[in-house]
């Protein structure tokens, strides 16, 4: 069901509108006496969840419980970052997602289906996995707030990635970023429908309909002056409200090009992108459009390691960005590059796997 829908390619949203627009959904969905809500992090600081956060509270107050920024596999924010994503939300209310420890495993896709999805190419099963809190906290209603932008592993953030991969555990981490790697970057980039999310919404259909679940969703695109506005909202509680923000969303993040690029610099503000794990959308953002044999210079004077969880950092460090022949064979040789460390390799595979690049539908 869809709550609230505004945007176009031309719409910008003020804070205000931003407010009523989440306060007439929330009106509708009636009295709740605990709250969580599952914000993303400061990697995702100009998605305006962190403001839409501060409205939840304001809305709610007491009842709302628990702040869990969906962190995936990054650190946990400090109280600079809580300060400056999350103004006026008590600090008492965040809790910390461990993807190591703190969640559950709520159900399993059998290995034909993601067979079928990834056209044969892989056929292991998926342990969907929830932060616990989530899944077994009692809340009645969980808000699950981000933006819909272009991604390189599902196609289009946000929605139920959410969920099953910000608040998600190693193994379903892992293994679903595997399959979008395999599957192939330059076909899901861009696309509501891919293997990642047709398993996460068979994960959706068949072990959380029972939750209380609502998603709140920006579009954010550029003015003429280059400035980021809010160019959509969508709230509901089904794939619907997903697909309404992906249609805008690739209206407005999808910038095509007559004739691949010759030369592109990137700069990466230091306040967002600390690590390559999170710089290297640099890489997967560009590599569509660049020519080959083409130019791309990365100024990330943030930049401080190769990632924030330190098991993965430790195996960029050893094997290296070198592609997926090497990185496979190293697979084969090696006991600790199994499928538990498996999102290290699609990061291999997405930045090294393709020196040429089909330019047909860039």
């Amino acid at each position: 069901m869809i709550y609230f829908k505004s945007g176009s390619e031309n719409t910008v949203l003020s804070q205000k509108d931003l407010e009523d627009g989440l306060y007439s959904a929330l009106d509708k969905l009636g009295v709740r006496k605990k709250v969580i809500v599952v914000p993303p992090d400061i990697t995702r600081y100009h998605s305006r969840a962190g403001e839409l956060t501060g409205m939840i509270y304001r809305y709610y107050r007491d009842a709302l419980k628990d702040v869990l920024p969906a962190l995936g596999t990054h650190s946990p924010m400090p109280d600079h970052d809580l300060n400056i994503m999350y103004k006026g939300v008590p600090k008492e209310l965040f809790r910390v997602h461990n993807w190591r420890t703190d969640v559950v495993t709520i159900g399993t896709v059998p290995g034909e289906f993601v067979s079928e999805i990834t056209e044969g190419k892989l056929n292991y099963s998926w342990p969907a996995q929830l932060n616990k809190q989530v899944f077994n906290g009692g809340h009645d209603l969980i808000l699950s707030v981000g933006q819909v932008v272009p991604h390189e592993v599902i196609g289009m953030a946000n929605y139920n990635k959410n969920l099953f991969i910000g608040t998600g555990g190693p193994e379903g981490i892992n293994k679903s970023h595997f399959i979008g790697a395999v599957f192939g970057m330059e076909r899901l980039m861009g696309k509501t429908n891919s293997p990642v999310r047709s398993l996460l919404n068979y994960a959706s259909a068949n072990f959380t309909s029972h939750l209380p679940i609502v998603y709140v969703l920006t579009v954010i695109g550029r003015d003429e002056g280059c400035k980021l506005v809010v160019r959509g909202l969508y709230i509901g509680d089904d794939e619907e409200v997903f697909k309404l923000a992906a249609e805008l969303s690739l209206k407005v993040n999808f910038t095509i090009f007559d004739v691949p690029l010759k030369k592109v610099i990137v700069y990466l503000d230091p306040s967002e992108f600390k690590s390559t794990w999170v710089g290297n959308k640099s890489i997967y953002r560009t590599r569509m459009a660049m020519a080959n044999d083409g130019e791309l210079i990365v100024l990330a004077p943030g930049l401080k390691e190769f990632s924030e969880d330190k098991e993965i950092d430790r195996l960029i460090r050893k094997y290296g960005y070198r592609g997926t022949p090497y990185t496979l064979k190293n697979v084969e040789e090696n006991d600790e590059l199994i499928i538990g460390n498996i999102v290290v390799l699609t990061c291999f595979i997405l930045q090294y796997d393709c020196q040429k690049t089909d330019h047909s539908d860039t």
